[in-house]
């Protein structure tokens, strides 16, 4: 059966204060649908494309509580809690073992829990088409978004040609780049930005993990063979075997060396993705008002242009004759900073740190 697995366990420091360290970003209602949140969003995307397989999430375990909340439909047992965060390999080794242990042909599409997505259609077609592809062929399959811009802050997908199924094979994974790189692949036409969504026959993806990181699979086997022993043993089990893993990205750990060895395949997507990776993102996909402010919560604006403001937690924000900010108030706590600097709030979640602040994070 066809299963979406979500990926819950971020941060999202950049879109503090709103997003905490007791609820991330993917608990947030930052698009346009009214009260629903990111990760809500993504499992109501993914339900016509994996109806029989259904939905797991892995998040943090002092997070599955908010999951839960979040995803009112969703059984208890599909939500997989890790007790340490260990990076996507794990988390993605830990739904592969939990699954197959319900489906040995389950296939596997995964998700970040935070993105958005604006054209919903052209997804569905996709992930069809992805789920199909990997089925067929045996090969792990990504989406990589089409890029737009000379994006630094995301990673990149180097292509071979395009094969007659529209694919192309993965040669090359590429970290954030500069400013001058990043404009040379766009211009090349054979690069896109690496959106962390994957898809693959559920044993098919163990066996990369089981190659390419022996260790994590080998406490992942330890982790399989208590799922026959009943619940108490699964929940020790992963606890114990969970200080012994590496924190390593699926990217870098498994996807890197699959695509040298030709078994990576990418479809591009055009699709409205946005990672709301920060405050800045929302310009992308919210609707602003006459004066290109982009409003949420009880809050004016007058003679100001070009503002994102959220006013959380019942508080009123105020914006006069101010434009290209961001203004957030949430928690207790307020931000401002110019738009263009929005991808370094993460530094004052860092200062506060220092100062022993950390009951505002």
């Amino acid at each position: 059966m066809r299963t979406a697995v979500i990926l819950a366990g971020g941060s999202g420091t950049r879109l503090w204060p709103a997003s905490r360290r007791a609820r991330p970003k993917q608990f947030l209602a930052l698009g346009d649908a009214p009260g629903e949140s990111l990760i809500a969003a993504t499992a109501r995307r993914l339900r016509a494309s994996c109806e029989a397989g259904g939905v797991f999430v892995v998040t943090a375990i002092d997070q599955a509580a908010q999951v839960a909340d979040a995803l009112p439909g969703l059984p208890k047992d599909r939500i997989l809690a890790e007790p340490l965060a260990k990076n996507t390999a794990a988390a993605i080794g830990l739904a592969c073992i939990h699954i197959l242990a319900r489906d040995p042909d389950a296939t596997l599409g995964i998700f970040p829990a935070d993105h958005h997505i604006a054209d919903e259609s052209q997804f569905s077609s996709l992930v069809e088409r992805s789920m199909t592809l990997c089925e067929d062929s045996g090969d792990i399959v990504t989406l990589g978004i089409v890029p737009t811009r000379a994006e630094t802050g995301f990673g990149y997908l180097e292509l071979a040609a395009a094969e007659a199924d529209g694919s192309h094979r993965v040669t090359r994974f590429v970290e954030k780049p500069d400013a001058a790189t990043a404009a040379t692949y766009v211009a090349a036409g054979n690069y896109l930005w690496n959106a962390g969504m994957f898809f693959a026959r559920a044993d098919r993806m163990l066996a990369a993990i089981e190659r390419h990181l022996p260790d994590t699979f080998a406490a992942l086997a330890a982790i399989r063979t208590a799922l026959a022993a009943g619940h108490d043993e699964i929940a020790a089990e992963t606890a114990r075997a969970y200080p012994t893993l590496a924190a390593i990205s699926i990217d870098h750990g498994v996807m890197e060396p699959v695509g040298k060895a030709g078994g990576l395949r990418t479809l591009p997507a055009e699709v409205g993705w946005n990672d709301v990776g920060a405050w800045s993102a929302l310009a992308g996909f919210r609707h602003p008002d006459a004066d290109e402010n982009i409003i949420t919560g009880d809050a004016i604006a007058e003679d100001a242009r070009g503002n994102i403001i959220f006013a959380g937690d019942g508080h009123a924000v105020a914006v006069i004759g101010a434009s290209d900010l961001v203004v957030v108030t949430a928690g207790g706590a307020t931000l401002v900073v110019p738009k263009n600097r929005a991808q370094q709030v993460k530094r004052a979640v860092d200062l506060l740190a220092a100062r022993g602040l950390t009951h505002y994070l």
